[in-house]
Order: structure tokens, then C-alpha cells, then sequence
């Protein structure tokens, strides 16, 4: 197992499963097989699922791109948003929050490969974007998120996990309480486990090939 290849304990590594184009059944399968978080990246297909399955203990995660118009509904339903990467969204998240909910749980997500088509502050931002998220009370900054440039290097893979552990680092020690280094996927994960990571977003490798996209 990779968390023992690199010395680290299981029970320090959360799995998120991504159940984005999934049906409820599969969900309800990872369920009785004691999985409980879930990620989801279109809204519409997510509000149905998260309706449905209202009566099961699941902590759902929106991983998906953050859009202004969607914002209400995302601070309404969701436990987790992983992929804030603008105060303006920040802001819509914070003053939709429902008061009678906990603090919607934050990462950031952070562009490290600095690819032009991917959303994510940089690391030069990174600092500003968490200063100013941290102070906004009904959300709960509690990490970063990261999708780099695809390889299927091992060595490579490592690289942009590594950069982001220390910027999840450096702002632990500037005082930030954060508990959650969101990265890895079914095809790096092992990479992700060996830099840090804390959560592994894993879809494939749990449901299988991905199927038609569902909803939008």
C-alpha cells in the first residue's frame, strides 16, 4: 500500500470518492463499504443525489469549478468546497451560508503547474487569497487543493505535490489552522500519498471507468 511504502499511516489519509456521473446506487455500494465522502462537480446531478440520500451520514465535497450563479446552492447543500480559488466566490459562499449549518469547510485550489486552461491561485497568491478567505466567519478555511499538469512520471507526478506540501506547510506555520492537503488521483496517488497529501480524490479507481456525464 502506498502509505506504508512511504511510512505514513493509513488512518492520517482520508479517500474522497468521486461520484461526479456515478448513479446512487453505486453510492449507496461505496456506503455499505464504509465510504462516507463524496465529491461532486455538477450542481444540478449533485442536488438530486444529496436529496435523495438526505437520510445517510455522507459529507459531500463540490470539487468542481465555481460558478457566481451556483454559489446559493453550494453554500446550501455541500460540507466541503474544495475548489475556491477567488474571494469574490469566497464572499457569495460566506454571505449564503446558512446560519443554522457549521461553517462551510474551504480549500483552495491551487493552480501550482500555472497552466493557463486550469483555474487555482498561484503560489505567488496564495498567501493574500487564504489571509483574506480566513477572515470571512462562515467559512472555515481547512486547506488546498491541487489538479497539476498530467504525467504519467512518478518522479514528475512528485514534483508539483511537493511544491504545494510546502506551501500548505508555510502557512501552518504562519498561523493558519489547516488539516486537509487535498491531491492525488487514481492515476497519481501514490505520488500525492508520498508528498503529503491527507485526502485522495479517487474516481476511477473506485467506480470504475468514467460513464456519460449526467447533468450539468
Amino acid at each position: 500500500m502506498a502509505a506504508r511504502r512511504f511510512d505514513r499511516s493509513p488512518e492520517n489519509i482520508q479517500l474522497l470518492a468521486v461520484s461526479k456521473n456515478r448513479p446512487v446506487a453505486d453510492i449507496l455500494t461505496a456506503f455499505n463499504n464504509n465510504q462516507y465522502r463524496f465529491g461532486e462537480s455538477y450542481l444540478q446531478e449533485a442536488i438530486s443525489k444529496i436529496e435523495y440520500l438526505r437520510d445517510y451520514p455522507l459529507e459531500w465535497h463540490f470539487i468542481g469549478p465555481l460558478q457566481s450563479n451556483k454559489t446559493r446552492l453550494i453554500a446550501e447543500n455541500f460540507d466541503w468546497v474544495q475548489s475556491l480559488c477567488n474571494l469574490k466566490h469566497a464572499q457569495r459562499l460566506n454571505a449564503q451560508r446558512p446560519e443554522k449549518l457549521p461553517p462551510l469547510n474551504i480549500c483552495i485550489q491551487v493552480n501550482v503547474s500555472e497552466e493557463p486552461q486550469k483555474s487555482g491561485v498561484t503560489l505567488a497568491d496564495l498567501l493574500t487569497n487564504a489571509q483574506a478567505i480566513a477572515e470571512l466567519p462562515r467559512l472555515r478555511l481547512r486547506g488546498l487543493m491541487t489538479l497539476p499538469a498530467f504525467s504519467q512520471d512518478f518522479n514528475q507526478q512528485r514534483i508539483p505535490f511537493r511544491a504545494l506540501h510546502t506551501a500548505y506547510q508555510q502557512l501552518q506555520a504562519s498561523g493558519f489552522t489547516l488539516d486537509m492537503l487535498s491531491m492525488g488521483m487514481t492515476n497519481d496517488m501514490e505520488a500525492a500519498i508520498g508528498e503529503g497529501a491527507t485526502l485522495v480524490r479517487i474516481g476511477t479507481g473506485i467506480f470504475g471507468e468514467r460513464i456519460k456525464k449526467m447533468a450539468s
